[in-house]
């Protein structure tokens, strides 16, 4: 496939906690991302994307670190963020890096790589899909959680064990994402995505 026809997945680390296990789980679920014919992978870290914790009133001039994002998120086809789910929700940065933006995330799918205790982040998931429905995003049905994930580590170190359950979650969540993607990439180019449009006059 032509590298224009690909379809650009942003994978977004959103937990900037010390010690934090959500590169594992996004270098995990990068590397079958990447297997695909039809997916360009671009991974965002935000410990490393330097967003500030504070949000500018609206006019004041764009922070350079939220400038520099924003091109790679307006680019993406698809999302998937890997989060950690603390006290029931998701983290503060990651809440912080999604209100930095608006139309970046319109018309587009998202999808979720969730972690933490017996729940594997499914109540992180559920308020986040509550948070994306207001920015005209399409979240997917399928997601991938992992519930006690350091239970998962191998004897060697290496994450997780092999598990065909997981595997299977992430050719699903990954054949889910891109069908979405195309149509909604197809639908994007055919008529220009505006919240104007569903407002009467």
């Amino acid at each position: 496939m032509d590298s224009a026809e690909k379809l650009r997945l942003a994978v977004i680390i959103g937990s900037t906690r010390t010690g934090r296990f959500g590169p594992t789980a996004a270098d995990w679920f990068t590397a079958r991302a990447r297997r695909r014919h039809d997916l360009e992978v671009d991974v965002i870290d935000l410990a490393q994307a330097g967003l500030p914790a504070e949000l500018n009133d609206l006019g004041d001039e764009v922070p350079e670190p939220v400038a520099a994002l924003a091109p790679r998120l307006a680019a993406a086809d698809a999302f998937v963020l890997v989060t950690p789910e603390y006290n029931g929700s998701f983290p503060a940065p990651l809440k912080t890096a999604i209100d930095w933006y608006y139309q970046e995330w319109h018309a587009k799918p998202v999808a979720f790589v969730s972690y933490g205790r017996e729940s594997g982040g499914r109540q992180a998931v559920a308020q986040l899909r509550l948070v994306f429905t207001e920015l005209h995003a399409v979240t997917i049905g399928n997601h991938i959680g992992l519930p006690s994930y350091w239970d998962r580590f191998a004897a060697d170190g290496t994450w997780p064990r092999p598990s065909p359950d997981y595997e299977a979650a992430v050719k699903t969540t990954l054949d889910q994402l891109s069908w979405w993607a195309t149509a909604l990439r197809t639908a994007r180019t055919t008529h220009p995505y505006s919240p104007e449009i569903w407002r009467s006059s």
